[in-house]
């Protein structure tokens, strides 16, 4: 059974867990804390929540990376609501029939993004690369030890080997990378980093240098995958990876606009209210994902943020299912595609073009007059239930909702699919002043 999303909301209570695990019991001082400064303690504290809360085990060495569990599985749920929000089932939930499969950058030699998501998600398969023989050694025996050889494939790589390497898998298109990059460009860089912070939760670091330093640190790491990305482009939807500074994530939102991304998304991973980390991702597909998804550092200026993908209005002294009559009809009489789910008070739309435009219908209206025509009968261009929806420039999602101001409605659009923010918005800006006029 799948964790829950908000399982590590709040610090762990290391005497809880003593009580579970006589293992981490000999760690926790007697003051119910955690001696963070012993590695053997850290590492403890990571193999004790991997088995109490995803039944998982795993071996470690004494000299490689050992990872914190809550920032990991934070990047985990991150992935699956980019996942859940732009599948093209336009359900925006959990599809757990759904068969997706991941690739791990350096997976390490916990293995543990592979671990995590295959214990959350049963669907899910994985490939895991690393240029450490050590590292993937144990992510081997941690693959095997947990029954995952089925859906967990290992291929070990080298410094000249493709980063997202498909075609020695002998993959066509994936669903998602997963990737915690070495921060740091040199030796010294990282030394100077760990002396400038206060003690931190995991502060016995026990990687080893190739995990952790690469020439140009993880922008040039990063700014690797993007390159890739552009090559492979749709065969894999969401490229993503983890970042160890916030100064990062404006350079490297840069290199994605200038490489002609439209599509991409940041997080900020807060763990135990002090460590922090970022994460970017970008697809070169059409579907967009949710605002609390795509839009998820606070503070981040609004020009390194995506383009809002939801707009929110409100109409008075009426009723829900009065307006979902005006919304109708309205929608209906324009050359789109159109369906309304009274139920949930929720409908989906296409449209190959801005149709809505005061010039778009003019056009239609002159057309019908030529022909003898209705405007509302003129259906030779409208998209119908037979179209292909990818081939529409614009998707959208339309949810009512009864207001907390008495005998109002909110009216919630949702930008689904499409490449031009300028459509969604002048869609959005008729949507708003059409209604507001009734």
């Amino acid at each position: 059974m799948s964790a829950p999303d908000h399982l590590y909301s709040n610090d762990i209570d290391f005497s809880v867990l003593a009580l579970q695990d006589p293992e981490f019991n000999k760690h926790v001082k007697f003051n119910g804390q955690l001696d963070f400064s012993n590695p053997e303690a850290v590492q403890q504290l990571t193999k004790s929540l991997l088995k109490r809360d995803f039944r998982l085990n795993i071996e470690l060495p004494c000299d490689r990376l050992c990872p914190p569990v809550p920032n990991r599985f934070n990047y985990i749920l991150w992935i699956q609501g980019l996942l859940d929000t732009t599948a093209d089932t336009y359900t925006e939930c959990f599809d757990p029939n759904r068969e997706v499969v991941g690739l791990d950058i350096g997976t390490g030699a916990s293995c543990i993004y592979a671990l995590l998501g295959c214990s959350q998600r049963p669907a899910w398969k994985f490939a895991v690369t690393d240029i450490d023989d050590k590292n993937m050694q144990y992510a081997r025996r941690n693959i095997i030890h947990n029954n995952l050889k089925s859906r967990i494939r290992p291929l070990q790589t080298t410094t000249k080997s493709p980063l997202i390497p498909l075609d020695a898998l002998g993959i066509e298109s994936i669903d998602f990378t997963i990737c915690n990059p070495p921060f740091y460009a040199s030796v010294s860089e990282l030394l100077a980093s760990a002396a400038s912070k206060s003690r931190p939760p995991y502060s016995a670091c026990t990687g080893a240098e190739i995990e952790m330093v690469t020439p140009g640190g993880e922008v040039a790491f990063v700014t690797c995958i993007i390159e890739e990305s552009v090559r492979l482009r749709e065969r894999c939807q969401w490229y993503t990876s983890m970042l160890g500074k916030l100064s990062s994530v404006p350079v490297l939102v840069e290199k994605l606009k200038g490489a002609g991304v439209g599509n991409w998304g940041v997080k900020e991973f807060v763990q135990g209210g002090k460590t922090r980390r970022w994460g970017i991702a970008w697809s070169w597909g059409k579907l967009r994902p949710r605002m609390d998804v795509a839009r998820a550092i606070p503070g981040l200026p609004k020009y390194l943020l995506p383009f809002p993908s939801e707009t929110i209005f409100s109409i008075s002294n009426i009723s829900i299912d009065d307006t979902a009559s005006r919304v109708n009809t309205l929608l209906q009489n324009l050359d789109l595609q159109w369906q309304y789910h009274s139920p949930l008070a929720t409908g989906i739309g296409f449209a190959r073009q801005n149709v809505w435009s005061r010039a778009a219908r003019r056009q239609k209206n002159q057309t019908s007059s030529r022909t003898g025509r209705s405007a509302t009968n003129d259906d030779d261009n409208k998209m119908d239930e037979h179209d292909d929806e990818e081939d529409a420039a614009l998707g959208f999602k339309i949810h009512l909702t009864q207001s907390h101001e008495k005998g109002a409605i909110q009216i919630w659009t949702r930008w689904m699919s499409g490449e031009e923010s300028v459509l969604f918005e002048s869609f959005c800006g008729m949507l708003k002043r059409e209604l507001s006029s009734l």
